[in-house]
């Protein structure tokens, strides 16, 4: 009986040790990937890429960057969703970022700019689709005053919220230069 006490109370005390260990590692997982999705979501991170610098040159030059009120927009605010399950789609999807990077496929304005209608038609989609779920992290319907925006503004903003509108539906260009949308022939050439 003394026997059996022990090896019930051994057996107790290495799960215990074990659940320690277990919940230790687990912790230390948690923070490890926590700072790597961090340092993943910083401007310098995002534009370290030769390509994304001409995204970065583009949004200096915004109000999105520099502005009365000294907050700014990174590439993380606009593009990367603050819920885990949608950033982690997006942190994966983005593999083809870097991949067309090491490809070459837009390592040179040039190359750039001949995707350009191509990759911004794909952001504008995604944010149509999930309602410019991360411009309205910052710009909620229920926070804006109305009456301070043009009268311009003001009509089409009420207007745009009973359409059922989002915000990339009037508001293409506002942190990246607009693309001009290709010509016919330019289209075809693509195509064939």
């Amino acid at each position: 009986m003394v026997q059996n006490q022990k090896s019930v109370s051994f057996s107790r005390t290495k799960l215990f040790i074990i659940l320690v260990l277990i919940f230790a590692a687990g912790t230390i997982f948690a923070g490890l990937f926590n700072v790597g999705l961090s340092s993943t979501n910083t401007m310098e991170f995002c534009t370290d890429c030769h390509s994304m610098k001409i995204n970065l040159e583009e949004l200096q030059r915004t109000v999105h960057y520099k502005n009365n009120s000294g907050v700014q927009a990174t590439c993380a605010d606009c593009h990367v969703p603050k819920e885990f399950g949608p950033k982690m789609v997006a942190k994966i999807l983005a593999y083809k970022d870097v991949l067309h990077e090491f490809l070459g496929t837009i390592d040179t304005p040039e190359k750039y700019e001949q995707h350009r209608w191509d990759m911004a038609n794909r952001v504008w989609d995604k944010m149509r689709a999930n309602d410019s779920r991360e411009c309205r992290s910052c710009h909620a319907w229920e926070s804006m005053d109305l009456s301070g925006q043009s009268r311009s503004a003001r009509n089409r903003h009420s207007s745009a919220r009973d359409e059922g509108k989002t915000c990339i539906d009037c508001h293409k260009g506002i942190a990246h230069e607009e693309p001009d949308e290709p010509d016919e022939e330019e289209a075809e050439e693509k195509q064939g």
